[in-house]
Protein backbone atom coordinates (compact mmCIF):
# COMPACT_ATOMS: atom_id res chain seq x y z
CA UNK A 1 0.00 0.00 0.00
CA UNK A 2 1.44 3.67 -0.90
CA UNK A 3 1.55 6.38 1.26
CA UNK A 4 -0.38 9.10 1.40
CA UNK A 5 1.53 12.17 0.10
CA UNK A 6 2.42 14.72 1.85
CA UNK A 7 1.03 18.36 1.97
CA UNK A 8 4.05 19.80 0.33
CA UNK A 9 3.84 16.82 -2.25
CA UNK A 10 0.39 17.75 -2.97
CA UNK A 11 1.21 21.10 -3.19
CA UNK A 12 4.24 20.16 -5.80
CA UNK A 13 2.32 17.69 -8.09
CA UNK A 14 -0.71 20.71 -7.93
CA UNK A 15 1.62 22.98 -9.57
CA UNK A 16 3.37 20.34 -12.06
CA UNK A 17 0.03 20.14 -13.29
CA UNK A 18 -0.78 23.72 -13.80
CA UNK A 19 2.42 24.51 -15.14
CA UNK A 20 3.10 26.88 -11.92
CA UNK A 21 6.35 27.29 -10.06
CA UNK A 22 6.91 24.78 -6.58
CA UNK A 23 6.76 26.65 -3.14
CA UNK A 24 10.62 25.32 -3.78
CA UNK A 25 11.25 26.97 -7.36
CA UNK A 26 9.48 30.45 -6.00
CA UNK A 27 11.83 30.67 -2.69
CA UNK A 28 14.97 29.41 -4.80
CA UNK A 29 14.64 32.41 -7.24
CA UNK A 30 13.89 34.90 -4.73
CA UNK A 31 16.74 33.97 -2.49
CA UNK A 32 19.07 33.98 -5.76
CA UNK A 33 18.06 36.85 -7.04
CA UNK A 34 17.90 38.91 -4.02
CA UNK A 35 21.03 38.40 -3.13
CA UNK A 36 22.28 39.52 -6.36
CA UNK A 37 19.93 42.44 -6.40
CA UNK A 38 21.01 43.43 -2.72
CA UNK A 39 25.28 43.13 -3.94
CA UNK A 40 24.60 45.40 -6.86
CA UNK A 41 25.26 49.33 -7.27
CA UNK A 42 24.96 49.84 -10.92
CA UNK A 43 21.41 50.66 -11.85
CA UNK A 44 21.09 48.88 -15.01
CA UNK A 45 22.29 45.83 -13.39
CA UNK A 46 19.59 45.78 -10.94
CA UNK A 47 16.68 46.21 -13.35
CA UNK A 48 17.95 43.17 -15.29
CA UNK A 49 18.20 40.81 -12.24
CA UNK A 50 14.54 42.52 -10.95
CA UNK A 51 13.08 41.97 -15.13
CA UNK A 52 14.55 38.31 -14.99
CA UNK A 53 13.40 37.61 -11.41
CA UNK A 54 9.79 38.36 -12.19
CA UNK A 55 9.48 36.50 -15.71
CA UNK A 56 11.18 33.27 -13.66
CA UNK A 57 8.52 33.54 -11.16
CA UNK A 58 5.60 33.35 -12.62
CA UNK A 59 6.71 32.29 -15.95
CA UNK A 60 6.25 35.27 -18.62
CA UNK A 61 7.27 35.70 -21.71
CA UNK A 62 8.85 38.92 -21.12
CA UNK A 63 9.15 41.31 -18.22
CA UNK A 64 9.89 44.95 -17.89
CA UNK A 65 10.53 47.26 -15.02
CA UNK A 66 9.83 50.92 -15.60
CA UNK A 67 10.85 53.88 -14.08
CA UNK A 68 9.45 57.48 -13.68
CA UNK A 69 11.20 60.60 -15.57
CA UNK A 70 9.54 63.33 -13.07
CA UNK A 71 11.39 65.88 -15.42
CA UNK A 72 9.54 64.88 -18.75
CA UNK A 73 6.63 63.54 -17.27
CA UNK A 74 6.75 60.37 -18.80
CA UNK A 75 7.57 56.27 -18.11
CA UNK A 76 10.62 54.68 -19.60
CA UNK A 77 12.12 51.58 -19.42
CA UNK A 78 15.37 50.51 -20.54
CA UNK A 79 15.28 46.65 -19.71
CA UNK A 80 12.67 45.10 -21.51
CA UNK A 81 12.81 41.44 -22.76
CA UNK A 82 12.90 41.48 -26.61
CA UNK A 83 13.05 45.13 -27.39
CA UNK A 84 15.08 48.78 -26.56
CA UNK A 85 14.34 51.49 -24.65
CA UNK A 86 11.04 52.40 -24.46
CA UNK A 87 8.82 55.70 -23.42
CA UNK A 88 5.24 56.44 -22.92
CA UNK A 89 3.43 59.56 -21.19
CA UNK A 90 2.89 59.57 -17.38
CA UNK A 91 -0.55 57.86 -17.20
CA UNK A 92 -0.47 56.13 -20.36
CA UNK A 93 -1.34 51.95 -20.74
CA UNK A 94 -1.92 49.60 -18.24
CA UNK A 95 2.11 50.30 -16.48
CA UNK A 96 0.70 54.15 -16.28
CA UNK A 97 -2.84 53.52 -14.83
CA UNK A 98 -0.70 51.03 -12.02
CA UNK A 99 2.22 54.16 -11.64
CA UNK A 100 -0.53 56.96 -11.03
CA UNK A 101 -2.49 54.91 -9.26
CA UNK A 102 -0.93 52.47 -6.83
CA UNK A 103 -3.27 49.61 -7.71
CA UNK A 104 -1.56 46.40 -9.44
CA UNK A 105 -3.20 45.23 -12.69
CA UNK A 106 -4.39 41.89 -13.86
CA UNK A 107 -5.31 41.61 -17.06
CA UNK A 108 -6.48 38.86 -18.91
CA UNK A 109 -7.17 40.38 -22.73
CA UNK A 110 -5.41 43.68 -23.29
CA UNK A 111 -7.21 44.17 -26.34
CA UNK A 112 -10.63 44.20 -24.64
CA UNK A 113 -9.17 46.79 -22.15
CA UNK A 114 -9.38 50.26 -23.22
CA UNK A 115 -6.43 51.48 -21.03
CA UNK A 116 -3.66 49.36 -23.85
CA UNK A 117 -1.43 50.74 -25.37
CA UNK A 118 -1.13 49.06 -28.50
CA UNK A 119 1.34 51.14 -30.24
CA UNK A 120 4.20 49.09 -29.34
CA UNK A 121 3.03 46.14 -30.53
CA UNK A 122 2.80 47.85 -33.64
CA UNK A 123 5.65 49.05 -33.70
CA UNK A 124 7.52 45.84 -32.56
CA UNK A 125 5.21 43.29 -33.71
CA UNK A 126 4.26 41.93 -31.18
CA UNK A 127 0.79 40.64 -29.65
CA UNK A 128 0.09 41.34 -25.81
CA UNK A 129 -2.63 39.16 -24.48
CA UNK A 130 -2.60 38.86 -20.91
CA UNK A 131 -0.66 41.47 -18.56
CA UNK A 132 0.22 41.78 -14.69
CA UNK A 133 1.23 45.64 -13.28
CA UNK A 134 2.21 46.12 -9.76
CA UNK A 135 4.29 49.05 -8.97
CA UNK A 136 7.05 49.78 -6.73
CA UNK A 137 7.05 52.07 -3.44
CA UNK A 138 9.77 53.59 -1.66
CA UNK A 139 10.47 53.87 2.06
CA UNK A 140 8.38 56.99 2.13
CA UNK A 141 5.08 55.53 0.04
CA UNK A 142 6.22 57.61 -2.97
CA UNK A 143 5.68 54.98 -6.47
CA UNK A 144 9.20 55.12 -7.91
CA UNK A 145 8.39 52.51 -10.78
CA UNK A 146 6.81 49.81 -11.64
CA UNK A 147 6.81 45.63 -13.04
CA UNK A 148 4.95 44.71 -15.87
CA UNK A 149 4.94 41.15 -17.21
CA UNK A 150 3.65 40.17 -20.40
CA UNK A 151 2.23 36.84 -21.75
CA UNK A 152 2.28 33.59 -19.15
CA UNK A 153 4.37 30.78 -20.88
CA UNK A 154 1.32 28.55 -21.39
CA UNK A 155 -0.79 27.67 -24.21
CA UNK A 156 -3.60 30.10 -22.71
CA UNK A 157 -0.90 32.69 -22.66
CA UNK A 158 -2.95 34.35 -19.67
CA UNK A 159 -1.86 35.22 -15.56
CA UNK A 160 -3.58 33.72 -12.39
CA UNK A 161 -4.51 35.77 -9.04
CA UNK A 162 -1.54 33.47 -7.64
CA UNK A 163 0.84 35.00 -10.66
CA UNK A 164 -0.77 38.49 -9.44
CA UNK A 165 0.39 37.71 -5.92
CA UNK A 166 3.57 36.32 -6.84
CA UNK A 167 4.71 39.40 -8.76
CA UNK A 168 3.85 41.65 -5.44
CA UNK A 169 5.98 39.56 -3.53
CA UNK A 170 8.85 40.26 -6.28
CA UNK A 171 8.08 43.85 -5.99
CA UNK A 172 8.10 43.89 -1.99
CA UNK A 173 11.60 42.57 -2.14
CA UNK A 174 13.34 44.77 -4.81
CA UNK A 175 11.75 47.60 -4.72
CA UNK A 176 13.60 48.60 -1.49
CA UNK A 177 16.98 47.78 -3.52
CA UNK A 178 16.16 49.61 -6.31
CA UNK A 179 15.31 52.79 -4.30
CA UNK A 180 18.60 52.49 -2.45
CA UNK A 181 20.52 52.08 -5.83
CA UNK A 182 18.41 54.93 -7.32
CA UNK A 183 19.42 57.15 -4.48
CA UNK A 184 23.45 55.69 -4.57
CA UNK A 185 23.14 56.67 -8.87
CA UNK A 186 21.64 60.68 -7.84
CA UNK A 187 24.39 60.54 -5.58
CA UNK A 188 27.65 59.59 -7.99
CA UNK A 189 26.05 62.04 -10.42
CA UNK A 190 25.81 64.60 -7.96
CA UNK A 191 29.22 64.06 -6.89
CA UNK A 192 30.25 64.07 -10.66
CA UNK A 193 28.83 67.39 -11.26
CA UNK A 194 30.19 68.97 -8.74
CA UNK A 195 34.24 67.64 -9.49
CA UNK A 196 33.44 68.70 -13.06
CA UNK A 197 32.52 72.11 -11.91
CA UNK A 198 35.60 72.34 -9.64
CA UNK A 199 37.76 71.44 -12.42
CA UNK A 200 36.75 74.23 -15.05
CA UNK A 201 37.28 76.59 -11.85
CA UNK A 202 40.79 75.35 -11.25
CA UNK A 203 41.29 75.49 -15.31
CA UNK A 204 39.42 79.15 -15.40
CA UNK A 205 42.24 80.50 -13.19
CA UNK A 206 44.67 80.05 -15.78
CA UNK A 207 42.19 80.96 -18.66
CA UNK A 208 41.73 77.54 -19.95
CA UNK A 209 38.46 76.52 -21.22
CA UNK A 210 35.60 74.11 -19.18
CA UNK A 211 36.16 71.77 -23.12
CA UNK A 212 39.88 71.24 -21.83
CA UNK A 213 38.49 68.95 -18.52
CA UNK A 214 35.92 67.62 -20.80
CA UNK A 215 38.09 66.47 -23.43
CA UNK A 216 40.80 65.47 -20.77
CA UNK A 217 37.77 63.56 -19.35
CA UNK A 218 37.06 61.52 -22.51
CA UNK A 219 40.41 60.55 -23.86
CA UNK A 220 41.03 59.15 -19.67
CA UNK A 221 37.80 56.87 -20.90
CA UNK A 222 39.24 55.66 -23.98
CA UNK A 223 42.98 55.18 -23.16
CA UNK A 224 41.50 53.10 -19.52
CA UNK A 225 39.29 51.00 -22.14
CA UNK A 226 41.97 51.00 -24.08
CA UNK A 227 44.36 49.63 -21.57
CA UNK A 228 42.19 47.08 -20.38
CA UNK A 229 40.42 48.36 -17.32
CA UNK A 230 36.44 47.40 -16.82
CA UNK A 231 34.38 49.72 -17.87
CA UNK A 232 33.27 50.58 -14.48
CA UNK A 233 36.69 51.40 -13.23
CA UNK A 234 36.90 53.94 -16.95
CA UNK A 235 34.15 55.35 -15.87
CA UNK A 236 35.48 56.07 -12.70
CA UNK A 237 38.62 57.53 -14.12
CA UNK A 238 36.59 59.72 -16.32
CA UNK A 239 34.58 60.88 -13.58
CA UNK A 240 37.75 62.52 -11.23
CA UNK A 241 40.25 63.42 -14.10
CA UNK A 242 38.68 67.00 -14.51
CA UNK A 243 39.66 67.44 -11.30
CA UNK A 244 43.97 67.02 -12.09
CA UNK A 245 44.62 70.40 -11.93
CA UNK A 246 42.14 71.75 -8.97
CA UNK A 247 45.57 72.87 -6.63
CA UNK A 248 45.86 75.54 -9.64
CA UNK A 249 43.21 77.65 -7.57
CA UNK A 250 46.23 78.55 -4.74
CA UNK A 251 48.96 79.40 -7.11
CA UNK A 252 49.02 83.33 -7.61
CA UNK A 253 47.94 84.73 -11.29
CA UNK A 254 51.67 86.44 -11.61
CA UNK A 255 52.71 82.64 -11.89
CA UNK A 256 49.59 80.60 -13.47
CA UNK A 257 48.95 83.50 -15.95
CA UNK A 258 52.72 84.48 -16.96
CA UNK A 259 52.84 84.73 -20.94
CA UNK A 260 56.87 83.64 -21.05
CA UNK A 261 59.25 80.91 -19.68
CA UNK A 262 58.65 80.48 -15.65
CA UNK A 263 61.68 80.97 -13.62
CA UNK A 264 63.22 78.14 -11.11
CA UNK A 265 61.25 79.58 -8.14
CA UNK A 266 58.20 80.11 -10.29
CA UNK A 267 58.18 76.88 -11.55
CA UNK A 268 58.54 75.64 -7.76
CA UNK A 269 55.46 77.50 -6.96
CA UNK A 270 53.84 76.01 -9.74
CA UNK A 271 54.50 72.64 -9.16
CA UNK A 272 52.96 72.74 -5.61
CA UNK A 273 49.18 72.47 -7.21
CA UNK A 274 49.99 69.01 -7.11
CA UNK A 275 50.42 68.92 -3.44
CA UNK A 276 47.37 71.33 -2.83
CA UNK A 277 44.87 69.34 -5.15
CA UNK A 278 45.85 66.12 -2.94
CA UNK A 279 45.37 67.75 0.38
CA UNK A 280 42.29 68.93 -0.38
CA UNK A 281 40.53 65.96 -1.56
CA UNK A 282 42.53 63.41 0.19
CA UNK A 283 40.77 63.42 3.41
CA UNK A 284 36.61 62.68 1.81
CA UNK A 285 35.28 59.29 2.52
CA UNK A 286 34.38 59.23 -0.60
CA UNK A 287 35.92 57.45 -3.38
CA UNK A 288 35.21 59.54 -6.34
CA UNK A 289 37.47 61.99 -4.22
CA UNK A 290 39.58 59.98 -2.68
CA UNK A 291 40.51 58.68 -6.50
CA UNK A 292 40.28 61.78 -7.81
CA UNK A 293 43.45 62.78 -5.03
CA UNK A 294 45.52 60.39 -6.60
CA UNK A 295 44.95 62.06 -10.03
CA UNK A 296 45.94 65.27 -8.29
CA UNK A 297 49.11 64.03 -7.27
CA UNK A 298 50.29 62.22 -9.54
CA UNK A 299 49.74 63.06 -12.92
CA UNK A 300 53.03 65.18 -13.31
CA UNK A 301 55.18 62.13 -12.21
CA UNK A 302 57.21 60.61 -14.65
CA UNK A 303 57.90 57.16 -16.07
CA UNK A 304 61.76 57.92 -15.62
CA UNK A 305 61.50 59.57 -11.83
CA UNK A 306 62.31 62.90 -13.17
CA UNK A 307 58.74 64.34 -12.38
CA UNK A 308 57.42 65.94 -9.61
CA UNK A 309 56.03 65.87 -6.32
CA UNK A 310 57.59 62.93 -5.54
CA UNK A 311 59.79 61.30 -8.25
CA UNK A 312 57.80 58.43 -8.68
CA UNK A 313 59.00 55.81 -11.19
CA UNK A 314 57.67 53.31 -13.48
CA UNK A 315 54.39 51.69 -12.01
CA UNK A 316 55.24 53.29 -8.89
CA UNK A 317 53.19 55.97 -10.59
CA UNK A 318 49.26 55.03 -9.72
CA UNK A 319 47.78 53.75 -13.07
CA UNK A 320 45.30 56.83 -13.04
CA UNK A 321 47.67 59.38 -12.84
CA UNK A 322 49.99 57.35 -15.60
CA UNK A 323 46.57 57.60 -17.83
CA UNK A 324 46.13 61.34 -17.09
CA UNK A 325 49.42 62.31 -18.17
CA UNK A 326 49.39 61.55 -21.78
CA UNK A 327 45.35 62.86 -21.29
CA UNK A 328 46.26 65.85 -20.11
CA UNK A 329 49.81 66.38 -22.21
CA UNK A 330 48.27 65.40 -25.53
CA UNK A 331 45.44 67.87 -24.98
CA UNK A 332 47.74 70.74 -23.81
CA UNK A 333 49.86 70.67 -26.98
CA UNK A 334 47.14 70.80 -28.93
CA UNK A 335 45.09 73.85 -27.12
CA UNK A 336 46.36 77.42 -27.04
CA UNK A 337 47.97 78.14 -23.98
CA UNK A 338 48.68 81.77 -22.33
CA UNK A 339 52.43 80.65 -22.61
CA UNK A 340 52.28 78.81 -26.36
CA UNK A 341 50.74 78.57 -29.33
CA UNK A 342 48.94 74.83 -30.09
CA UNK A 343 51.45 72.40 -32.00
CA UNK A 344 50.13 70.61 -35.10
CA UNK A 345 49.22 67.05 -34.43
CA UNK A 346 52.24 65.58 -36.07
CA UNK A 347 54.69 67.42 -33.60
CA UNK A 348 52.49 66.47 -30.90
CA UNK A 349 52.84 62.34 -32.41
CA UNK A 350 56.44 62.99 -32.65
CA UNK A 351 56.87 63.85 -29.01
CA UNK A 352 55.11 60.95 -27.77
CA UNK A 353 56.95 58.88 -29.44
CA UNK A 354 60.25 60.55 -28.28
CA UNK A 355 59.01 60.41 -24.59
CA UNK A 356 57.90 57.11 -24.54
CA UNK A 357 59.64 55.38 -21.60
CA UNK A 358 60.57 58.92 -20.47
CA UNK A 359 58.12 61.02 -19.64
CA UNK A 360 55.36 58.20 -20.47
CA UNK A 361 54.52 54.85 -19.59
CA UNK A 362 55.21 52.69 -23.07
CA UNK A 363 52.43 51.04 -23.07
CA UNK A 364 50.03 53.51 -22.63
CA UNK A 365 51.61 55.50 -25.94
CA UNK A 366 51.23 53.11 -27.76
CA UNK A 367 47.36 52.62 -26.55
CA UNK A 368 47.18 56.58 -27.66
CA UNK A 369 48.48 55.70 -30.90
CA UNK A 370 46.08 52.80 -31.26
CA UNK A 371 43.03 54.79 -30.25
CA UNK A 372 43.90 58.11 -32.30
CA UNK A 373 41.04 58.10 -34.36
CA UNK A 374 39.00 58.24 -31.21
CA UNK A 375 41.03 60.56 -29.54
CA UNK A 376 40.80 62.78 -32.78
CA UNK A 377 37.11 62.47 -32.87
CA UNK A 378 36.48 63.63 -29.07
CA UNK A 379 39.13 67.01 -30.29
CA UNK A 380 36.85 67.94 -32.91
CA UNK A 381 33.52 67.20 -31.10
CA UNK A 382 34.88 69.46 -28.10
CA UNK A 383 36.65 71.78 -29.66
CA UNK A 384 37.16 75.24 -28.02
CA UNK A 385 35.00 78.04 -29.42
Amino acid sequence: MLDRPSHLEAAVSQANAANERTPEELLRIIFDYTAKIGGERNLKSVLLLMANMGREMIMADRCTVWLIDHAKEELFTTIAHGVNEIRAPFGKGFVGHSVQTGEPLLIEDAYSDPRHNAENDRRTGYRTKSVITVPFVGNDGTIIGAYQAINKLTPQAVFTHSDLEHLKLAASYAGKSLESVILHEEIVATQREIITVMGEIGESRSKETGNHVKRVAEYSYILAIGYGLPVEEAELLKMVSPMHDIGKVAIPDAVLLKPGKLTEEEFEQMKQHTDIGYHLLKGSSRELLRTAAIVAYQHHEKWNGKGYPRGLSGEEIHLYGRITAIADVFDALGSDRVYKKAWELERILKLFKEERGQHFDPKLVDVLMEQLPAILDIRDRFRDV
